[in-house]
């Protein structure tokens, strides 16, 4: 998953994305601990609130969310505007 950095006053933020902060119970003003690693930036829920899912659970969230991506998809690609050519 991809995220872009955006402007917060002097110093960038990252947004997460909705599914994301589903999957491991997070919500505003959560706190988050941020590691460096060797490879790049490591970021996790500093409460033991925040459990993440099981693998089976994440997967079968995140199949339910790419299935209903496509459906809109296919909606955008055969929804006319409602004029005749």
């Amino acid at each position: 998953m991809k995220a872009r950095l955006i402007r917060i006053g002097n110093s960038r933020g990252v947004r997460i994305p909705r599914e994301m902060l589903r999957l491991y119970n997070l919500a505003e003003g959560d706190e988050i601990e941020l590691q460096e690693r060797q490879n790049g930036i490591l970021l996790h829920p500093v409460s033991g609130e925040a459990e993440a899912l099981s693998y089976t659970e994440a997967y079968r969230e995140m199949a339910e969310e790419v299935a209903e991506a496509a459906e809109w998809t296919q909606w955008d690609e055969s929804a006319g505007d409602g004029l005749d050519d």
